[in-house]
């Protein structure tokens, strides 16, 4: 039985593309996740690994999609090669039957963390660039007059909402700021 399995990081993103190109490559199940790859507790991943069994192939659509980190993807690949389950990976064109198949899995797992802490070392090469200039990372300060002027209006009978509307800042910065006074 060829099982397939597809992830994206959020909910803006869609499914569908993956879930045709499995059903293309002849999945018979397929399960899923909307979930971050850095996550390690995705629901439809274990219920795949549950269900898979001896002589089916694990499909995705890409590398990425599985596993985010060489560590993370050679555990799963591990545990399918335990429960003697194959893998594919559509975009890569790998295929774990093969020696050559399996050998090229571990050369593209470990570009695939490679990449990852290229990014991790470009963001931070990056934020240290900013910082240097004076840019502070994070969300910018909202200066003290604004939720003066915001607690003066919600104290005169506006909403919440209005007062931030008002002043200039999202309702949520307010209620943040408000909720860090009340704390004091």
């Amino acid at each position: 039985m060829i099982l397939g399995y597809a992830r994206v990081s959020t909910s803006k993103q869609e499914l569908e593309s993956q879930i045709q190109r499995l059903k293309d490559a002849g999945a018979d199940k397929i399960f899923s996740d909307v979930i971050s790859g850095k996550r390690f507790d995705r629901p439809g991943l274990s219920e795949m690994m549950s269900f898979a069994r001896e002589g089916d192939t694990l499909c995705v659509v890409r590398l990425d999609r599985l596993g985010r980190s060489r560590k993370e993807l050679l555990e799963i690949m591990d545990h399918l090669k335990a429960r003697q389950v194959e893998f594919r990976s559509l975009e890569e064109q790998l295929d774990t039957t093969t020696a050559a198949g399996f050998l090229i899995f571990h050369v593209f797992a470990a570009l695939t963390d490679f990449e990852r802490r290229l990014i991790a070392e470009r963001t931070r090469d990056g934020l240290a660039v900013a910082m240097a200039k004076g840019h502070m990372p994070g969300r910018p300060k909202i200066e003290t007059a604004k939720i003066t002027q915001a607690q003066l209006l919600i104290a005169g009978g506006s909403s919440k909402a209005s007062a931030a509307r008002t002043v200039g800042i999202s309702l949520s910065s307010l209620s943040r700021h408000l909720k860090s006074v009340a704390s004091e």
